[in-house]
């Protein structure tokens, strides 16, 4: 090989070398979706719901579902639109689609639902809730009995059905009342997780437990901002 032939082969090598690490980077993981900011710090919501459940929930649990879907919907038209279009016509989109869609966005909801200073129904949630649901004793009753029933891994809602009033449901695994494949459907106002990883580290397997240590901290002013807009969509 002459040396005029050996440079131009080195040449080529090195171009080829330089091709390679584009084409690894051709189709990268989508980056649509994002942990939210916590609204408060780990230990703000104690002793009710304790420092490391908050931690490892938020930290390991929703990032989990973050980083699965971005993988979920790389390369699709999926990756381009946001979160609530996705999951309103679920049953669409791929098993994984389902639940990291709906692992993202119910607990994006219910980070915002939660608050260290509780607070009382007051507005027009107040009175729907004694319309509709009989009063505060009654509504509390309905939704711990949905949050304590739901067998396995699930969820328990107050929601606006399309009807306009309010109404107690659940759903299991990561399904949300937005989707089309939920029995209930309606804009959820508040929402429970009732997944072991919520609260078996404090509460073990006494989830009622859990489910009344809820009520005092929950976020009655985002639930009331909740209502509000739901009855103007």
């Amino acid at each position: 090989m002459d040396k005029r032939t050996f440079l131009k082969s080195a040449a080529l090598l090195g171009i080829a070398g330089l091709v390679k690490p584009l084409n690894l980077l051709a189709n990268p993981v989508a980056d649509t979706f994002t942990l939210p900011k916590l609204p408060y710090e780990f230990s703000a919501l104690e002793p009710h719901i304790d420092k490391q459940t908050m931690e490892i929930h938020y930290t390991k649990h929703h990032q989990a579902y973050v980083t699965n879907l971005n993988k979920a919907v790389t390369g699709t038209a999926l990756a381009t639109m946001k979160i609530e279009d996705i999951i309103k016509d679920i049953s669409k989109h791929p098993v994984a689609v389902r639940n990291n869609g709906g692992g993202h966005w119910n607990h994006t909801f219910f980070w915002n639902i939660l608050s260290a200073q509780g607070g009382k129904p007051t507005g027009k949630l107040a009175a729907a809730i004694e319309s509709d649901l009989g009063g505060m004793d009654k509504f509390k009753e309905t939704f711990n009995q949905a949050a304590t029933t739901r067998f396995g891994s699930g969820w328990a809602w107050l929601i606006v059905e399309p009807s306009g009033k309010l109404a107690v449901t659940s759903t299991p695994n990561q399904d949300n009342p937005l989707m089309d494949v939920a029995e209930k459907k309606g804009k959820p106002v508040i929402g429970l997780d009732v997944w072991e990883h919520a609260y078996y580290l404090k509460y073990q397997n006494r989830r009622p437990e859990y489910i009344t240590a809820f009520w005092n901290v929950l976020n009655w002013a985002g639930a009331e901002k909740n209502y509000v807009a739901a009855l103007q969509k």
